[in-house]
């Protein structure tokens, strides 16, 4: 299991994987998260971390009754390929 911190001073979900850090950043605007940015070290692309650590994420947001809306174009897909997380959505952007 996958475990995601909430690293409130820097507005990002980070995900510790050994020396360093995946994170999802964010922007709130009321009660919803804008999910601008999401962000896997170089030297750990193409092993699924992306998107482990986007539904890491979701699921802690889900405990927390949050919802998001999807700036980023990698959690905007994801959560496209994953519709089981389509009720967290405060709206649904348009896509590209």
């Amino acid at each position: 299991m996958d475990i995601i911190t909430h690293n409130v001073a820097a507005r990002r979900f980070e995900m510790a994987l050994g020396d360093q850090t995946a994170f999802i950043a964010y922007v709130p605007r009321g009660e919803v998260l804008l999910l601008t940015h999401a962000e896997v070290p170089a030297a750990l692309n193409g092993q699924g971390i992306g998107g482990r650590l986007v539904q890491a994420t979701l699921d802690l947001l889900r405990t927390q009754g949050r919802r998001v809306e999807p700036l980023c174009p990698f959690i905007a897909v994801w959560i496209d390929r994953h519709p089981h997380y389509a009720d967290m959505l405060a709206s649904d952007p348009p896509r590209s």
